[in-house]
């Protein structure tokens, strides 16, 4: 990743990183172990569709630093727990400080356990979200060429809302889509370029994702970083 690209900074580690995870410690760290690599299963993809949308108008590092408490409140994100939330619940959770105490998106979180468990019928959200996984990754050489949607999460959120699931917009999908392994958008370059193990040939630019496709060209908006 060469750090003569604007909104790429060389850390003091010697290692580039886009601006978004090179400065606050926790963000760094989240970007070094956790974004882009794989996350499959129930319970860790309802988790982080419910923390992508609470992170909807703020940033991720404040979504961040509320995940444990978030968890907490949110019974490890356990779907059939907090399916059964009610109207005493939804209080309790926006009494609590620490974490988004905001009433649609925490209704949204209940509402879209109990569609978890609706999903299940039709082989469980995991493999649900991963079967909109593209053919080809973006690949990225600044921050101005990542990606703010796709067709793959135009579809998805599509497909979720059907089922009943909320906060589930297009962007919203492409940002769990990163996230959670789907796509490989670090930097071409970057240290973690292809650390999925998901696209190989990838942190080259070569092999699978070799290309950027036109529809991934038609919605590149001048994104200076993943958050």
């Amino acid at each position: 990743m060469n750090p003569a690209v604007p909104g790429v900074v060389l850390c003091d580690d010697g290692l580039a990183r886009p601006a978004w995870a090179a400065a606050d410690p926790l963000l760094r760290e989240y970007y070094d172990t956790e974004w882009g690599m794989p996350v499959r299963g129930e319970q860790a993809v309802y988790e982080r569709i419910c923390l992508e949308g609470f992170q909807a108008g703020l940033s991720w590092a404040t979504i961040l630093r509320k995940r444990p408490a978030f968890r907490e409140a949110f019974a490890g994100f356990d779907p059939d727990t907090v399916a059964a939330y009610g109207d005493d619940d939804v209080e309790r959770l926006m009494r609590n400080a620490g974490i988004v105490r905001n009433r649609a998106k925490i209704k949204a979180a209940i509402t879209n356990a109990g569609a978890t468990i609706a999903l299940r019928a039709e082989g469980g959200l995991s493999d649900f979200v991963w079967s909109f996984q593209p053919a080809a990754t973006p690949v990225p050489r600044t921050p101005e060429e990542v990606p703010t949607t796709s067709p793959e999460s135009v579809a998805l959120s599509k497909a979720l809302r059907r089922r009943g699931f909320a906060f589930v917009g297009p962007t919203t999908m492409f940002a769990l889509m990163e996230a959670i392994g789907m796509v490989d958008t670090h930097l071409v370059g970057s240290h973690r370029r292809g650390s999925s193990g998901i696209w190989p040939g990838a942190p080259d630019g070569s092999g699978a994702g070799a290309e950027l496709p036109r529809t991934w060209n038609d919605s590149l908006k001048g994104r200076t970083g993943r958050r």
